[in-house]
């Protein structure tokens, strides 16, 4: 979201003025108020920018581990599966996108972030639902929070290994001593305290990874990792596994705060979700391309998948030594850009209305321990649980199953609880609660069988 958009926080409603407080007439929100038309941009984007954007925020480390994923879920359901959850994904952003919409036209504001769309949501639905609508916006601040920190576990264990199978060759290290390395430059890197200086190594960053995608799908297409040559293919994969595989494909393919800035900032939102509209195109764009990377990497490297493909090119080519060392440099620049996110959330939302009347000194100093202790949390899990894939699921199931499939549900029938009863109503409520359904299953058995992998894997550790 742009730094000068316009936008507001919610203030403190009594229960008695939140239940009592009239709902307001069609004419009222949906006639006579366009949000859209009340935005005030410095540098909105056009359709084509906010397009290359969404394409760039959703090739990261994720697709990098879709081959993995794949292994998991065996190959023809690897391939119908992304399909299924990317037109699930992609429904449940339209459904946030317009669910936003209509909380700032009931509050006739022009932007509102996730949270404070989900609090007017719940404010304007059905009264059991009315007192949650205050502890719903904490729980997505919440999920947000964890799974930014989560994103950035993932990072440093991927710089981590990465960087260790180029050093092998020449002098053999834990992974957790390479963590201990990049600490220093991450939290150097994580005190720059504005976006605008974080743009021009985003840019970096961003060239990076489309080079080092290139290269690893020329390795993909040209050749097979040589200890799974006679391997077979799994088509139809296991149960047991799935709920991995779906955990990791929501971490890859969801991407919800990146999808509402994308629209907080366009010149022309309602292009945005028009049937060839810039999130439809997108993710067609991005579904196929995991679709490929996944499919391809797995007939690839077969069951012999490790956390990211970039693991498994082969060892000592000068080449496929510098897509790591691209790919690890990206992320390293990426990592300061999501930690951004909860730094903002936690600091502007609960640590700094707590600081008014302090020094500016004193305000910048618990701002930088800020910055320093996300860092370090980060630092810890990740050398805690040193399982790159297992990180993905688990917090691709945990915090995108709520983020990206219950709250959009739940959001979409509140908004739409004061229009008059219909059959379209009936129906369209039935469909919510089928994925609100999804995504409590989703997240409930991606979150188990990922923490039970990860104890299965410490346990076959210490028995070895």
């Amino acid at each position: 979201m742009d730094d000068k958009a316009e936008t507001v926080r919610l203030q403190p409603v009594s229960d008695s003025a939140e239940s009592s407080s009239p709902i307001p007439t069609k004419a009222e929100t949906e006639e006579d108020y366009d949000p859209h038309l009340h935005r005030q941009l410095s540098k909105p984007t056009n359709n084509i920018e906010t397009l290359v954007h969404l394409l760039k925020c959703s090739l990261g480390t994720g697709i990098l581990a879709m081959p993995q994923a794949f292994a998991r879920a065996g190959l023809v359901t690897g391939i119908i599966a992304t399909v299924l959850v990317g037109i699930l994904v992609t429904h449940c952003l339209h459904v946030l996108v317009r669910s936003q919409y209509a909380a700032c036209k009931h509050l006739r504001v022009p932007l509102l972030s996730y949270p404070e769309s989900v609090a007017t949501a719940l404010g304007c639905g059905p009264h059991a639902l009315r007192r949650f609508a205050r502890p719903a916006a904490l729980a997505v601040d919440i999920f947000l929070v964890v799974y930014q920190l989560g994103i950035c576990c993932v990072y440093i264990v991927f710089i981590a290994d990465n960087i260790k199978k180029v050093t092998d060759s020449y002098y053999v290290m834990a992974a957790e001593i390479h963590m201990l390395i990049i600490l220093g430059p991450l939290i150097a890197f994580n005190l720059i305290p504005s976006l605008k200086l974080l743009a021009p190594f985003s840019a970096l960053a961003n060239v990076m990874t489309f080079v080092g995608l290139g290269i690893v799908i020329y390795y993909l297409v040209i050749g097979k990792k040589a200890s799974a040559k006679d391997m077979p293919l799994d088509l139809w994969g296991s149960i047991e596994t799935f709920p991995l595989f779906f955990g990791t494909v929501l971490f890859a393919l969801t991407a919800v705060g990146v999808v509402i800035a994308l629209e907080n900032n366009m010149k022309t939102p309602k292009a945005f979700g028009k049937p060839f509209g810039v999130l439809n195109v997108g993710m067609i764009i991005i579904v196929l391309l995991y679709v490929a990377v996944g499919a391809l990497g797995y007939v690839y490297c077969v069951s012999d998948c490790r956390d990211s493909i970039t693991l498994d090119l082969p060892e000592k080519d000068p080449l496929a030594t510098s897509v790591m060392v691209i790919f690890a440099i990206a992320i390293f620049i990426s990592y300061g850009l999501h930690c951004y996110v909860p730094v903002e959330v936690l600091w502007k939302g609960y640590l700094l209305p707590k600081l008014e009347g302090s020094s500016s000194q004193k305000v910048r100093l618990y701002e930088y321990a800020l910055r320093v202790a996300l860092c370090l949390l980060t630092f810890v899990l990740a050398v805690a649980v040193p399982r790159l894939g297992l990180f993905i699921s688990l917090f691709g199931a945990l915090c995108l199953s709520a983020l990206g499939i219950c709250f959009p549900a739940l959001m979409e029938v509140c908004v739409t609880f004061p229009q008059r009863a219909s059959a379209a109503r009936s129906i369209l409520f039935g469909k919510d609660a089928i994925l609100f359904i999804i995504g409590v299953i989703g997240l409930l058995a991606g979150t188990y069988t990922a923490l039970d992998s990860i104890i299965r894997s410490f346990s076959s550790t210490a028995n070895a």
